[in-house]
């Protein structure tokens, strides 16, 4: 399903975007196997000639006075035409498009359509109308990814029985088969996955003259100091993990008293027991082999105007084989978390109404296995590429409580026979142990909370867990930042009572890199997430 908050996406974003498409696409090179059409031969040759500078034309003339030397003509294209025409066959390609191959190549005329039409010149009378085709065409383009995405082809599947985790385990071995284990990684609960963002956190470092850093977000709704533990302990490979762990949450996560259904899930799945046989969850090792196809995408012309040129892209740039990882997670309903609305319906293809999906099947664990994982949360459809969930929306107290009813904390289940030892305390110790051995530097960070919030019951559980991780933190050798009474009154800066919006996070992410007191490490790779 696509989400609202990807129709609200502006024309400046989709501009940038569709260049870096369009960039993208035309350094790579072109080598189909299959023969060429007049057009396409044309578009080849010409690209081949305008690709050589006049110095190394000149270089083959030694006689030839540098003043004779053209340019090659640039036969001008119709970007409005050409953009219509890809979205024609993008459109007929969808009605019937019922594999992840199909959808992949629907995904791919829609990024041609996205690029053509965004290539109408700016003094053009079309111009207004295409950047709202751009935008039309870009959702288009989200919905093909998405369905391309839920159709993966069928392989051996697994869950660890919470949504979130699922989609975020894969993304981020994703992530690290990309670009490699990031040196800063964020874990908590939902309140951590909406209210630290890696991309701003990354930025502000670089404002204040450090490297730039591979930040990725691994949060999950629901998480407890029991979840992270497993996260960190015996989901990961250790050659997965990173150079700095920033665990951003409150005092929820660490109430031994309340019923954690999250962790108590993942403990009694499939992906569970096969972690206990020794089988992790993994991508394929090999990219697949795919024929490259050539498309053309508008080349900028000296007038101005555009051309069309021939390009090949072995991989497409959205959708293609290599391009969704053959993983895939089951789904289950644990963790509540508030999202924004759903977009309307596009009417490419029909989905089951009830989102259902095949139960999984457990994985023989005498045989070498693939962990699968499959997409079906519509919840990973607002997770960035670095794990983060931006909300846009802005708590406002007058009207939030019309729609839901206000819970005190002598009611919240969160608060339940509040109690910091226990379990959660035994899970938190065993972190603070991991990382210390392996010498990674844990900075714990009390996360915002609105006055609205802070009744006298959460207010008093705030201050127990202040004053515990203080001395925790000077025991046990961890930094300890509490932010939780920092912005009580900028609701501006919050989704709801208790989560940070993507203005917050911006916020948290600021105040964390201008914190002097944190020596943030260097990073290892000179590989960038972008």
């Amino acid at each position: 399903m696509i989400r609202r908050y990807i129709a609200s996406i502006s024309t400046s974003i989709l501009k940038r975007t569709c260049a870096a498409a369009a960039l993208l696409a035309l350094t790579l090179g072109c080598s189909s196997t299959k023969p060429p059409n007049t057009a396409a031969a044309e578009g080849s040759i010409e690209s081949a000639a305008v690709a050589q500078s006049p110095q190394s034309i000149l270089a083959r003339n030694p006689n030839k006075p540098k003043k004779s030397i053209s340019l090659p003509s640039c036969p001008q294209n119709d970007a409005f035409t050409e953009s219509v025409n890809f979205a024609t066959q993008a459109s007929n390609l969808a009605q019937s498009a019922n594999s992840k191959q199909d959808w992949d190549k629907v995904a791919t005329l829609w990024v041609q359509a996205v690029a053509w039409m965004q290539a109408v010149p700016p003094g053009s009378p079309r111009r207004t109308f295409a950047e709202k085709k751009v935008v039309e065409y870009m959702r288009n383009l989200t919905y093909s990814q998405q369905q391309a995405g839920a159709t993966r082809s069928q392989a051996s599947t697994v869950s660890f029985s919470s949504d979130l985790l699922n989609e975020q385990l894969e993304l981020y071995l994703s992530y690290v088969a990309a670009v490699g284990p990031p040196d800063v990684l964020i874990v908590g609960s939902s309140r951590a996955l909406q209210g630290v963002d890696p991309k701003q956190l990354k930025q502000s470092l670089v404002q204040r003259g450090s490297p730039s850093l591979k930040v990725f977000n691994f949060s999950v709704n629901g998480a407890t100091a029991q979840v992270v533990d497993f996260q960190l302990r015996r989901l990961l490979k250790p050659d997965h993990l990173p150079q700095m762990i920033v665990w951003a949450d409150g005092v929820r996560a660490f109430n031994s008293g309340r019923d954690d259904r999250t962790f108590n899930s993942i403990v009694d799945s499939e992906g569970s027991k096969l972690l206990a046989a020794g089988v992790r969850p993994k991508l394929p090792s090999d990219e697949p082999k795919v024929i490259p196809q050539c498309y053309r995408f508008p080349q900028r012309c000296p007038n101005n105007t555009f051309r069309r040129g021939l390009t090949s892209v072995k991989r497409p740039l959205w959708g293609g084989q290599d391009a969704h990882p053959t993983i895939k997670f089951m789904s289950s309903g644990t963790g509540i978390l508030p999202v924004a609305e759903n977009a309307a319906t596009y009417k490419l293809k029909p989905i089951a109404a009830d989102g259902a999906t095949p139960q999984a099947q457990l994985i023989p664990v005498s045989r070498p296995t693939t962990v699968a994982i499959r997409q079906v949360n519509q919840l990973a459809d607002s997770i960035d590429s670095n794990g983060f969930m931006p909300m846009s929306g802005r708590y406002n107290p007058n009207t939030y409580y019309r729609e839901r009813a206000y819970v005190s904390g002598q009611y919240d289940r969160d608060y339940k026979d509040f109690n910091l030892g226990g379990k959660q305390a035994t899970a938190f110790n065993s972190v603070v142990a991991f990382t210390k051995a392996r010498k990674i530097p844990l900075i714990f960070v009390n996360l915002p909370l609105t006055d609205d919030y802070l009744d006298g019951t959460r207010l008093w559980a705030e201050q127990q867990f202040r004053q515990r991780m203080q001395q925790l933190s000077q025991q046990k050798g961890f930094a300890f930042r509490d932010l939780s009474q920092r912005w009580p009154g900028r609701n501006d800066y919050f989704f709801d009572p208790s989560h940070l919006n993507h203005f917050g996070a911006m916020a948290v992410s600021r105040l964390l890199a201008t914190d002097s007191s944190i020596v943030w490490p260097r990073p290892k790779s000179r590989r960038t997430d972008g």
